[in-house]
C-alpha cells in the first residue's frame, strides 16, 4: 500500500466514523447481523478459550466482544489503520492490546498468535491486482501457530461495475494461494 492509499483509507474511515459513530456503517458493514455471521464463521475455525488471537483490521474490537459473548476468553490483540476508530475501540476495551497501523508496521516476532483473523479489511481496491492482499495473507500465515481465517468479497456474485472503490476476489484463486502458504 502506498502512503497515498494509506492516507485515503484513513480519511475514508475518519469521515465514516464522524458520520455514523460507533456503528457497523462506520466500518462499511451493512448490518450488525451480517457482521456477527462473519464473526461466527471466523470463530468456528477452532478458537478456544485461552487461545491468542490477532485481529487484523480490528475496527472497534467487535470481534473480541463477539468471542467473549460466545464464552471464548481469548488473549486478543487488534490492529487497525484508522486512528479515530481505534480510539473508540480503546475507550470501549481499555485492557486490550490495540495498535494503530497495518500488519507490517510492527515487529510481531516476539508474539506469534494461535489464530490470525481478518474480516473485510482487504476489500478496498488498491489497484494492485491483489498484490497487497497476498502480502497481508502471507504475513498472517507467518504469524499464526494454528490457523488463519479471513473473508473477502466474492467476485463470482458481484457485478464489477457495482463495486466502486471495492475489490472482489475469485475464491478459488485465493484458496489456492492460501494453500500454497500452508
Amino acid at each position: 500500500m502506498t502512503p497515498t492509499q494509506r492516507q485515503q483509507l484513513i480519511e475514508r474511515h475518519q469521515h465514516s466514523f464522524a458520520q455514523y459513530g460507533y456503528a457497523p456503517d462506520a466500518l462499511f458493514w451493512r448490518s450488525r447481523g451480517m457482521q456477527k455471521r462473519r464473526f461466527q464463521t471466523l470463530a468456528d475455525i477452532g478458537i478456544q478459550s485461552g487461545d491468542s488471537v490477532l485481529d487484523v483490521g480490528c475496527g472497534f474490537g467487535d470481534l473480541f466482544s463477539f468471542l467473549s459473548g460466545t464464552a471464548r476468553t481469548v488473549d486478543y490483540t487488534g490492529i487497525d489503520l484508522s486512528p479515530d476508530i481505534l480510539q473508540q475501540a480503546i475507550a470501549m476495551h481499555p485492557d486490550l492490546a490495540l495498535y494503530q497501523g497495518d500488519i507490517f508496521d510492527r515487529d510481531w516476532s516476539a508474539a506469534p498468535f494461535d489464530w490470525v483473523l481478518l474480516s473485510g479489511t482487504l476489500n478496498w481496491d488498491l489497484h494492485d491486482d491483489g498484490l497487497y492482499a497476498r502480502h497481508v495473507i502471507t504475513k498472517m500465515f507467518e504469524l499464526c501457530r494454528h490457523g488463519v481465517a479471513l473473508n473477502m468479497l466474492d467476485a463470482r456474485h458481484i457485478d464489477r461495475k457495482h463495486l466502486g472503490d471495492l475489490r472482489a476476489y475469485d475464491p478459488h484463486d485465493m484458496l489456492q494461494f492460501c494453500q500454497s502458504l500452508s
